[in-house]
């Protein structure tokens, strides 16, 4: 049956015990203060004849039928009635449904928009226009970043056809140098295959939460990238407390080794520094990563975590990265339920902070 139809049979089955109920209010009401039985004296010429009146039996014979009548009645009022009524109550999950139906082809941009006062199923339908938007919105970041992952592979691609023609083509020419060239390429097109596999494992959230401490995760990322900021004269100063919190030591070592790289790379030619600090707040824990470097406005830092966004200057560095270093730093906090801010300092540089939250205290 129908929802509309379990509605209908509900309310006229509801009316239908309520008018029992109260006929047999009625009829209680009617035998405690009617007797069962009433001397009748009636006087015939002249004589005077007395008798017993059987005065319930008389009464229920009225009444039944009446009562009969006003249950058949309300039948047929409860499912009249309430037919309609659940068609009205109903109307707007129809809407529901059709948004739902035209969301299922295709068509995201559909939105339901109730009308009325606020009450169930206005927030139902307020939510599902959220779900559409948010669903819209990642299906478009979706495409944009499939059409700019395939460009991006499809450059190291030629420039790798590019070469192996030129080599056929001049069979004299120095083997060593093509081969130099073939393992760039082949190299940049590797992390880039990798970045784009992390950030497919950070969006879906597939893996196992664990407590981990960000402040021996930036010492391991200090560790690891110290021989490239020797080699290109960046200073580290660290600072901060124990930093516990629950999630993918994996993924944030990756967050935090994107970090530290990002502030080493794109920092001063030279005497640059980068700052790294972890705290402790009351629900949360926070890493920052500040470094020197070009002065950059606030709607520059904005754009530095969309997927292959790269500034001019960074494509011809030999560590340009592939585009996705702060994009995978975004995804991986967002998939840990954090947040990601960017602020452009004042002296040149920019400071990021990602805020995480606090491992609960107690043994895991």
């Amino acid at each position: 049956m129908s929802v509309r139809l379990k509605l209908t049979l509900s309310y006229a089955g509801f009316l239908m015990i309520a008018g029992v109920l109260l006929l047999a209010a009625v009829w209680v009401f009617l035998l405690r203060y009617v007797p069962d039985r009433a001397m009748l004296n009636t006087a015939d010429d002249e004589t005077l004849t007395n008798g017993v009146f059987p005065i319930r039996s008389v009464l229920l014979g009225v009444f039944a039928p009446r009562a009969a009548a006003v249950l058949a009645f309300l039948l047929v009022f409860g499912l009249v009635g309430g037919w309609i009524l659940a068609g009205r109550m109903l109307a707007p999950l129809t809407r529901i449904t059709d948004a739902t139906r035209t969301a299922t082809n295709g068509s995201l941009s559909h939105r339901i928009r109730l009308p009325g006062r606020k009450d169930e199923f206005r927030e139902l339908a307020d939510a599902f226009d959220a779900m559409l938007a948010r669903l819209e919105a990642h299906v478009a970041e979706q495409q944009r970043f499939a059409a700019n992952a395939s460009h991006e592979l499809r450059t190291p691609l030629a420039v790798s056809k590019a070469l192996l023609d030129v080599a056929r083509a001049d069979p004299y020419q120095d083997a060593g140098v093509v081969i130099d060239r073939l393992h760039a390429v082949n190299t940049r097109a590797i992390d880039l295959t990798e970045a784009l596999l992390l950030l497919s494992h950070a969006d879906q959230r597939s893996f196992t939460r664990e407590h981990v401490d960000l402040s021996l995760l930036a010492e391991e990322a200090i560790e690891t990238l110290l021989p490239l900021a020797e080699k290109r004269g960046v200073a580290f100063e660290t600072s901060g407390d124990i930093t516990p919190t629950l999630g993918s030591h994996a993924l944030l070592l990756q967050l935090t080794t994107n970090l530290v790289h990002n502030a080493i790379v794109h920092n001063l030619p030279e005497q640059g520094t980068v700052w790294v600090d972890t705290a402790v707040r009351p629900d949360t824990v926070v890493l920052t990563v500040e470094n020197t470097g070009e002065k950059l406005t606030p709607q520059q830092a904005s754009t530095l975590t969309e997927r292959f966004q790269r500034g001019t200057e960074r494509v011809h560095t030999d560590h340009a990265g592939v585009g996705l270093g702060l994009a995978i730093v975004k995804t991986i906090t967002h998939a840990h339920d954090g947040t990601l801010t960017l602020t452009p300092r004042s002296d040149g540089g920019i400071r990021i902070t990602v805020e995480l939250p606090a491992a609960p205290s107690g043994p895991s």
